[in-house]
């Protein structure tokens, strides 16, 4: 089963962000919140990436089950609502990982991260079983140690595993977005939230607790060059 070439696209998209955007967005919560340790950081960025989600849903509900707004516009608008998704959950796994000292530049990897987050705890168990990990720091190993050619074949895995479940899930609430205008924007706030909660829940079973204190960062480049270790 092949992902639909949306799907493909936005999750491409979603992971292209700057590393520096993202450990910019770190450090000023940082600042924000001086003083705070790193498990207080993930907390925040964990509400932070809920609140976006559950704000996006709701206005992609609300404009979607207007009056004036068509079938084929609405679904439209839920396949931008997936982008987003990917997009925002794309930032807020790589953020954890910043936190974790964790600067990944190759895009398979990052892939795998936001994939195996999207589906939650059962990403995490994917990934353990295509690349024979047991560790309970999973995504400090796919994204610093795992050869690529295991990382793509991981990432074969994971996307199957999207189609079957997260197509689903994006359907069922694409549905409850075309009820009449109140219930769609209520269905859009509760459903981004819910969606939200799965990644928060993946990313803490594959990063495990944050570190105590904040640790070097460890740059990983593309093609599997070796890591780099910045103070």
């Amino acid at each position: 089963m092949s992902t639909p070439p949306f799907v493909d696209a936005a999750l491409d998209k979603a992971v292209t962000i700057p590393s520096a955007t993202i450990h910019a967005h770190v450090e000023k919560m940082r600042l924000r919140n001086p003083g705070a340790e790193p498990q207080r950081i993930v907390r925040l960025l964990e509400k932070e990436y809920l609140n976006v989600v559950a704000a996006t849903g709701g206005a992609v509900g609300a404009a979607a089950a207007a009056p004036s707004v068509g079938t084929g516009v609405a679904m439209a608008l839920t396949a931008s609502d997936v982008a987003t998704f990917f997009g925002a959950s794309s930032a807020f796994a790589l953020a954890v990982a910043s936190v974790h000292g964790i600067d990944v530049q190759d895009a398979e990897r990052r892939k795998a991260l936001l994939m195996a987050t999207i589906l939650g705890e059962p990403g995490i168990v994917v990934v353990e079983d295509a690349a024979g990990l047991t560790t309970t720091r999973v995504a400090r190993t796919l994204l610093t140690r795992m050869p690529l050619g295991t990382v793509k074949r991981v990432n074969a895995r994971l996307a199957r595993q999207l189609v079957k479940k997260q197509t689903f899930k994006q359907g069922s609430l694409a549905v409850g977005r075309l009820l009449p205008f109140g219930i769609g924007l209520a269905i859009g706030v509760v459903g981004g939230r819910a969606l939200g909660r799965t990644v928060v829940e993946g990313a803490r079973a594959a990063f495990g607790p944050a570190p105590e204190t904040f640790p070097q960062t460890v740059e990983v480049f593309p093609r599997g060059l070796p890591p780099v270790a910045h103070a």
